[in-house]
């Protein structure tokens, strides 16, 4: 049972646990049935890092320069932000949105107007990684996640699509960059969004915003919101669907013990298992997240406008076999 405190103004709320309440003035204390501690760090509050720009999207933190990374989608630009260098401009973009590192920390990017996936080299040279499956351009390619053999799994909703689409459909695929080939995972969802790796890469989460006329197939238009939890395959490939949210998602990310962290009108904290066990409210809503800072227990936030950071208990879960 979740109870809540009236008339005072939450920086964030716990389902089912106590907490201290983060306002202005000072904490309030909230009890609920069934004790358990807040993913959030003691006295931490929502901060406003950076404003100013039209569609925020896809944080990735970049250990080696201590900054995070994110897309300004509209102005077709990635933006960077640190403590020591304030906002500023990253690299000129075509409208990209989910962006990630790869094992060896390069920077992995999907770009709407691009409709293709690309990667940042160390030289500043873009690479193009996928644009096509079976001879047809992707819609606009949404979010990725990483997986320990490399390969990228990502999704493809129209979201960034100005004209016909040329993939019957709206689907998740796999592309390995050490040979160029792509394969569709998933075609059963209607708006393919944020995706993640559990830890030990046992479970994929996969988001789905919910049916909408877009969708070629009416069959697709009426579509619940969810995040969709498959078992990984033996053979590397997706298993059975195990669980999924009573809600979607835009970008998601997992810590080190395994609680995915989904953006959804505000952040929303679940158990591996599902269960819904935190909300941290944000001044504007939420589209993507990432986990970075020295310690990887900063949680940055991109929500429309803006950059928002907040300090979390548990510190992020790098990518299997991440080298960085």
């Amino acid at each position: 049972m979740k109870r809540r405190c009236a008339a005072i103004p939450a920086v964030l709320r716990i389902v089912g646990v106590p907490i201290g309440i983060l306002v202005a003035f000072g904490p309030v204390t909230c009890h609920a049935s069934e004790p358990s501690a807040s993913v959030v760090e003691p006295g931490s509050k929502v901060k406003k890092l950076a404003g100013g720009m039209r569609f925020t999207e896809g944080p990735v933190w970049i250990p080696s320069a201590k900054k995070v990374v994110f897309s300004d989608i509209p102005n077709s630009r990635l933006m960077q932000w640190s403590e020591a260098g304030g906002l500023s401009e990253f690299r000129k973009s075509e409208e990209s949105n989910g962006n990630i590192l790869d094992l060896e920390g390069r920077l992995i990017t999907c770009q709407h107007a691009g409709r293709n996936v690309v990667r940042t080299e160390s030289d500043g040279h873009i690479t193009v990684l996928a644009d096509r499956f079976d001879g047809k351009r992707f819609n606009s390619p949404n979010d990725v996640a990483v997986r320990s053999d490399g390969t990228l799994w990502f999704t493809d909703p129209p979201w960034g699509l100005e004209e016909e689409g040329e993939i019957p459909g709206h689907w998740v695929f796999r592309s390995d960059p050490a040979t160029g080939k792509v394969d569709v995972v998933l075609k059963d969802l209607a708006m393919p969004n944020g995706i993640v790796f559990s830890p030990d890469e046992t479970r994929i989460y996969i988001a789905d915003t919910g049916g909408n006329a877009r969708h070629p197939d009416p069959a697709f238009h009426k579509k619940a919101a969810a995040v969709h939890c498959f078992e990984i395959a033996p053979d590397g490939g997706l298993g059975k669907e195990l669980f999924q949210t009573a809600e979607g998602s835009d970008g998601m990310k997992v810590d080190a013990k395994g609680n995915l962290y989904t953006s959804s009108g505000d952040v929303k904290v679940y158990d591996p298992e599902g269960k819904l066990i935190e909300q941290i409210d944000v001044p504007e809503g939420p589209a993507n997240l990432c986990f970075g800072g020295e310690d990887y227990r900063t949680l940055f936030i991109t929500a429309r406008t803006s950059l928002y950071s907040v300090r979390l208990v548990n510190p992020g879960a790098k990518p299997k076999g991440a080298k960085w």
